[in-house]
């Protein structure tokens, strides 16, 4: 699941603005909290694909329910592999 990320249309993911929220926030709280001052503010396309790898790979259950529930596209599995379908 987590190389298909690197796949997909971000489009497709219909947390992207969620992501993106949330990856604002973080930044918020490393800046104001610990004092890690950051060059950028702007959230690319690659904080996002690297947030739901994210997720994936390390996030609780109801997260990454969250995540697959929010995809546009069905997940199906066919010949031992998992496939987007559109």
């Amino acid at each position: 699941m987590i190389e298909m990320v690197d796949k997909m249309n971000l489009d497709e993911l219909g947390l992207k603005e969620r992501i993106a929220g949330e990856l604002r926030r973080y930044n918020r709280f490393r800046t104001s909290v610990l004092g890690v001052r950051q060059e950028k503010t702007e959230v690319t396309d690659l904080d996002v694909r690297n947030y739901a790898k994210y997720i994936l790979g390390e996030g609780t259950l109801v997260e990454k329910r969250e995540l697959l529930l929010s995809l546009r596209s069905r997940i199906t599995l066919r010949d031992k592999e998992l496939h987007l379908e559109k």
